[in-house]
């Protein structure tokens, strides 16, 4: 697996803030009011990320005392991988609500949503960042994604003694 590249996040985020953004506008034009943001939707997003972080503590303590099954490190890494994206998400959707909000700010119900989907895209920012720390934390070195072959002086030195037929 590859890390995930900031540009992709980006990408997301950008994309994502767009369509947050047509989105309002839509529901506003269709519907005669602006879009519902709850404000379970940051709360949502900070126990994502809190909880991501508690796994990432978890996971670097196993894997400093060498406990963890190689297919769970790989499945975390790609736990995080998703989170990330995810987070990347859900903080341009609500940027780009913010924005919409920001046009209405003298509205108070739209103040009050532009609170909460201020709230949103750091809660989203928050996800973000915890998945790339635990995605980060999951590398492991001499994996194959880098420029060596994935071998290392242990494997050489087992090659040496017992060498591999095939």
């Amino acid at each position: 697996m590859t890390p995930t590249s900031a540009r992709l996040l980006l990408t997301l985020g950008v994309v994502s803030a767009v369509a947050g953004w047509v989105l309002a506008d839509v529901i506003d034009r269709a519907a005669g009011r602006s879009v519902p943001v709850p404000w379970t939707a940051p709360a949502t997003l900070l126990i994502l990320a809190a909880a991501l972080v508690f796994w990432a503590v978890g996971m670097r303590r196993r894997l400093r005392e060498k406990r963890v099954d190689p297919f769970v490190a790989a499945r975390t890494a790609a736990l995080a991988m998703a989170a990330s994206r995810t987070g990347a998400i859900a903080t341009g959707v609500y940027a780009g609500f913010l924005v919409w909000f920001v046009g209405q700010w003298w509205i108070e119900a739209a103040r009050i949503r532009g609170f909460a989907s201020l709230a949103s895209v750091v809660a989203g920012l928050l996800v973000v960042a915890a998945a790339l720390w635990l995605e980060r934390i999951c590398r492991i070195k001499g994996d194959g994604d880098d420029d060596d072959d994935g071998t290392d002086e242990a494997d050489s030195a087992a090659d040496w003694v017992h060498p591999r037929v095939g």
